[in-house]
């Protein structure tokens, strides 16, 4: 099965062909420029070797113009010219041995005519001597024996050999210059005719080719522009919706940031009272601590209370134990006293004064009978009193012992409130930190939100670019087919 070839390999293998063919084009301009430029290059070198060539045989003559100058005139002045010529001519044939070292013939007359040239500059040189030495018949004889001419005339034969060589070498390098010039004219004109010729086929095959191709696309073009056309309509009514909605979801997560901030300012609120109350409630159980320890106090008070009027109970036992020793002493003292006076009154008048002191005794013992009773009387009510007061005692230090127990729940209470409290505290900042990063991720969010509603509104306004790139989509494509089938335009 024939492959058809694509629009862009036709054009491509067009552009190969007209590439290839300029190539070929270029290559012989290319050799047929390169051969004129190294002949043109040995015709300027070749000029070059005949200025050098005329260039020594003008030293020679300024050389020898000068010497003659000296020795007709004696005028030092002359010599200006010979001495320039001295120092140039070795450099002036330096450079000529150079222009020539690719030529073996040439290599041979220079090294003929590099004696000659000394022999010239010494004779000269000699004449010069001889004259500022006053001989002048001798420098005239030099002069007439006619060295100087023959020497000049070695110089012009073999310098007219090399300016013939080279005069035929620049005659053989012209021809090849103008045969060079007329290859590459021939070559330059028939490659460019023969490119015309085969690009303008080319042309008009692949522009036959191309037509029915690009019109096949461009019918393609026109119900794929419809398509996009309709597709960029839905696109911009959707995208329209999307940017309304947008709008919808900033206005609410702008209202959701402002509540998020008012809930981390109450929170905040929240956590600076429940600090406030952590603080008055471990001042309460410090304050409880305090009161339980002084009911402990209390408590050990009045134990001691209960102690002593125990002991002031056993205390009052023996005072009534020797209360009951007096009272009988009393008794008996009284019935001594009784005896006493009986006796006293049989004895008569030698009694009397015992009766008196037993009588005395007698009182003595009733007021000691009297008072060991109101003792007796002040001992019971006292043993009441102690009775009494230790009951009442022991009643207080159980009410005391109650108290305490309440106070330790107290304590207990106020330490469970305390530990409520600071996690109440914990909590309350870790919702006012939740609080605080809901508030953020709710601005991240907003502006999230903000960029995807920015975004909607660029994907509005691109899709009516696209809309309108489809419409001029489908009005190019129609002018593409006029262009290409005129007929279609009706």
């Amino acid at each position: 099965m024939k492959r058809s070839w694509t629009f862009g390999k036709k054009i491509a293998a067009g552009f190969a062909l007209s590439f290839v063919l300029m190539a070929m084009i270029g290559i012989v301009a290319y050799r047929s420029i390169n051969t004129l430029a190294n002949t043109s290059q040995m015709v300027a070198h070749t000029h070059l070797v005949l200025e050098r060539l005329a260039d020594v045989l003008n030293v020679l003559q300024d050389a020898e113009i000068g010497g003659r100058g000296y020795i007709i005139s004696g005028d030092e002045s002359f010599l200006q010219p010979y001495q320039h010529s001295e120092t140039k001519i070795v450099a002036v044939v330096n450079d000529l041995r150079a222009l020539m070292a690719d030529n073996s013939a040439q290599q041979k007359r220079i090294a003929l005519a590099e004696p000659i040239i000394a022999a010239k500059m010494a004779l000269t040189k000699r004449q010069i001597e001889m004259r500022k030495a006053r001989e002048i018949d001798a420098v005239t004889k030099l002069v007439q024996t006619g060295e100087g001419q023959r020497l000049m005339d070695d110089l012009r034969h073999i310098f007219g050999e090399m300016e013939q060589e080279e005069r035929n070498l620049l005659k053989q390098r012209a021809a090849e210059v103008e045969a060079a010039v007329n290859s590459s004219t021939i070559s330059i004109t028939l490659g460019t005719l023969l490119c015309l010729l085969i690009v303008s086929a080319a042309g008009i095959l692949i522009t036959r080719s191309l037509t029915s191709q690009i019109g096949a696309a461009v019918q393609h073009m026109q119900s794929s522009s419809s398509e996009l056309q309709v597709s960029s309509n839905q696109q911009s009514m959707g995208s329209r919706e999307q940017s309304t909605a947008m709008k919808e979801i900033t206005t609410t997560m702008n209202e959701l940031l402002v509540t998020s901030k008012q809930i981390a300012e109450s929170a905040q609120r929240v956590a600076h009272i429940a600090e406030e109350t952590a603080i008055g409630a471990r001042a309460g159980e410090q304050t409880v601590t305090k009161a339980n320890d002084s009911i402990g106090g209390i408590k050990r008070q009045v134990d001691l209370i209960v102690i002593h009027m125990l002991d002031l109970g056993k205390k009052s036992q023996q005072i009534g134990s020797i209360l009951e020793i007096i009272n009988e002493l009393a008794e008996q003292t009284n019935i001594l006293a009784i005896n006493a006076t009986i006796e006293a009154a049989g004895a008569g008048e030698n009694g009397k004064r015992f009766a008196v002191v037993a009588d005395e005794i007698r009182k003595l013992a009733d007021r000691v009978g009297g008072s060991t009773k109101e003792i007796r009387g002040l001992i019971d009510d006292i043993r009441a009193a102690v009775n009494t007061t230790v009951m009442t005692t022991e009643g207080g230090t159980k009410a005391v012992e109650a108290g305490a127990l309440q106070f330790s729940e107290v304590a207990i209470a106020f330490r469970q409130i305390v530990s409520l409290v600071g996690t109440t505290t914990e909590a309350t900042r870790e919702i006012e930190l939740s609080t605080k990063q809901q508030s953020t991720a709710v601005s991240q969010v907003n502006i999230a939100v903000s960029n995807v509603a920015q975004a909607a509104r660029e994907t509005e306004v691109s899709s009516s670019q696209t809309l309108q790139t489809a419409t001029e989509l489908t009005k190019l494509s129609r002018d593409l087919m006029r262009l290409i089938q005129p007929q279609a335009s009706t």
